[in-house]
């Protein structure tokens, strides 16, 4: 009996924390980088001393939607890489799901990637650039262990998959960041420059036996 009460109380607090970042998220594609504790809490119908409850601070808030986020965005990545196609044809879906992505929620990818508008933020707001590092480090190395795992990169590969996870992550994010905010050329043309570029030793490194390759 007290199992079940247990389990059933995980179950609603689970379900409650899912209603929280919900109208967190819808906050943030209202707002941007402007989204505040008070207006998330407002949109939750709930006090803000309960929000702080359930995530203990801005920061333990902020960490929940960009695990929210990127968590989503790594399935994404990794459905595009494992796609039965040619090599270049994956380098290039998976940099135009990257790039998707940001397009379709550049509220959200603002949210996650910089701080609030102004400098710094106001009472409540948040300060997305102490996060955002962290966070560039984090899909870094996925997409690293996704690179180990599917490229036979030789006795050197842990060290080589690594600079090669977090380049082509720090290069993602520097052009999609000057892409959203000019829109010089379309995604398709940014896509297919940056797979330009990206296609050195990458086309010539042998997957792995047994593994659908990269």
């Amino acid at each position: 009996m007290e199992t079940t009460q247990r389990g059933d109380q995980k179950r609603s607090a689970d379900r409650r924390r899912r209603e929280l970042l919900e109208a967190a998220d819808r906050v943030v594609l209202r707002d941007g980088p402007g989204a505040s504790m008070n207006a998330i809490a407002a949109e939750a119908g709930i006090t803000k001393p309960i929000l702080y409850r359930h995530f203990g601070d801005k920061s333990g808030l902020y960490a929940a939607l960009a695990q929210r986020h990127t968590d989503a965005l790594l399935s994404s990545l990794r459905s595009a890489l494992d796609a039965p196609a040619e090599r270049r044809e994956r380098v290039e879906a998976t940099l135009d799901t990257y790039l998707a992505a940001i397009e379709a929620r550049p509220q959200v990818y603002r949210f996650l990637m910089h701080p609030a508008e102004g400098g710094a933020p106001t009472d409540g707001a948040f300060d997305a650039g102490q996060h955002s590092a962290p966070l560039l480090r984090h899909l870094g190395e996925e997409l690293a262990r996704v690179i180990e795992e599917r490229l036979d990169l030789g006795p050197d590969g842990d060290r080589l998959s690594r600079v090669w996870g977090h380049g082509i992550i720090g290069m993602m994010h520097a052009a999609g960041d000057w892409w959203l905010g000019e829109r010089p050329c379309s995604r398709a043309e940014l896509v297919r420059s940056l797979a330009d570029l990206l296609w050195g030793r990458l086309a010539a490194a042998g997957d792995r036996a047994g593994s659908p390759g990269f």
